[in-house]
């Protein structure tokens, strides 16, 4: 297949070629540029039995059987998700934030051991993202429903971060429980996924009143 160097895409490429489909598809994924999706691609072609039938298994398995949380909108392969059943769990401690990246991020630092909550997103005027599209009004049941003594707001140091951290502390503020943010070790416009653990375990240590 005959390629052109500088645009890293084949010259002339068959409709149904089943390699560039799986290349195209690959570069969709975060992280994943034309080039390291192509790499990926020509790694499982050397040795499919080893490396490219066992995924394609995984995947399938996968997307039958993972789905989001009813609670708190983790992944998970059960529905409430292992964090919910978990009864070592603080049960009046909730911490929110952005998506289930986050969630794992802070599960990876071992530095919470209550319940989440997952928005699925903060708000942004720009792009068109209100309080409607989030999963506000459930955390707001979820609070409502008692025996929460506090809500840490986990959210990106953004700008649609903090607009999203004062919006819910407006909403719970009459529910008279309290909500801290996390303060120290998270730098403005990180993002809780890529930090190291350490870093967001002292951040979740230093929360502070929202």
């Amino acid at each position: 297949m005959p390629f052109d160097p500088a645009l890293d895409r084949p010259s002339a490429v068959p409709p149904n070629d089943p390699v560039e489909q799986l290349v195209a598809l690959l570069s969709r994924l975060p992280g994943l540029g034309r080039r390291s999706a192509r790499r990926a691609v020509l790694k499982m072609l050397q040795d499919p039995a080893r490396l490219m039938l066992p995924l394609a298994t995984a995947l399938e398995v996968a997307a039958e059987a993972v789905r989001p949380c009813g609670v708190c909108g983790n992944l998970d392969t059960r529905d409430p998700c292992g964090v919910c059943r978990d009864p070592r769990r603080e049960r009046g401690l909730i911490c929110v934030v952005e998506g289930v990246a986050d969630l794992w991020a802070l599960e990876r630092a071992g530095a919470h051991r209550g319940l989440y909550h997952v928005l699925g997103g903060t708000l942004s005027a720009l792009g068109g993202v209100g309080p409607e599209d989030l999963s506000i009004q459930p955390l707001v049941a979820r609070v409502a429903g008692g025996g929460v003594e506090e809500v840490i707001l986990a959210l990106p140091a953004t700008v649609e971060g903090a607009t999203t951290g004062h919006y819910l502390a407006d909403r719970l503020r009459p529910l008279s429980v309290p909500v801290t943010r996390l303060a120290q070790g998270v730098p403005i416009g990180g993002a809780l996924d890529v930090l190291d653990d350490g870093t967001l375990a002292a951040a979740l240590r230093a929360r502070r009143p929202a």
